[in-house]
């Protein structure tokens, strides 16, 4: 094959493989919102497309099984997820501004998708008895925590501070305010969300040691 011919191949080669990663990725975030009202134990690919527009030999072509395609949905959500927090970062001028603007996004993600953030956590629980779970959920696990360190610098840049801890315990201290709120907030207990969202702000102070 002469290379011209091989560049040409190659590039119809990419182009098919992109075409195909489109698609997956078109699958996973349209079954989400299904994906997060059955949840991880409940689902097979059968039953999501029964519960979806798409049928079952078309979620079978992109996805190998439904462990595929819920941690291919769960990367996808938490792409915007990233988006929402590093737009603060970006915005904020002062460090009370980028607190606010965490904090609001923090519960206010909460409130509008917590059956989505329900899913993430039962995707990571899996990945503790399962172990085909555990690269996907440590790779989602690090974008995460890099999510917050950015958060979590920044606030510390704007107040001339310095962060108290390294990126997994800040990670660790804010994920567990979070997975709590998401908890009490399933089960319909307005009053410890509130009281959560009202001490966030001091947490967040915790974690950066301020400037002598």
């Amino acid at each position: 094959m002469t290379d011209v011919a091989q560049s040409k191949q190659d590039r119809i080669t990419r182009r098919q493989v992109d075409k195909f990663d489109a698609r997956r990725t078109e699958l996973a975030v349209a079954t989400l919102h299904t994906l997060a009202e059955l949840g991880y134990a409940r689902t097979s690919l059968r039953e999501i497309a029964q519960n979806s527009e798409f049928s079952h030999g078309v979620l079978h072509y992109y996805f190998a099984d439904k462990r595929d395609l819920i941690t291919e949905a769960v990367r996808q959500y938490e792409v915007v997820c990233v988006t929402k927090y590093d737009e603060a970062v970006a915005n904020a001028t002062t460090s009370e501004q980028l607190r606010g603007e965490f904090v609001g996004t923090f519960f206010d993600t909460l409130d509008q998708d917590a059956t989505l953030h329900r899913l993430w956590y039962d995707l990571r629980n899996q990945s503790l008895f399962d172990e085909s779970f555990r690269a996907d959920v440590l790779e989602i696990d690090s974008h995460r925590e890099s999510m917050v360190w950015r958060v979590i610098s920044r606030y510390a840049e704007l107040s001339g501070g310095s962060v108290a801890g390294s990126p997994s315990t800040v990670y660790v201290t804010l994920d567990g305010v979070f997975q709590r709120a998401l908890l009490h907030h399933l089960a319909g207990d307005v009053v410890t969300v509130a009281q959560l969202r009202a001490e966030l702000p001091d947490v967040i102070d915790l974690l950066v040691t301020p400037q002598r």
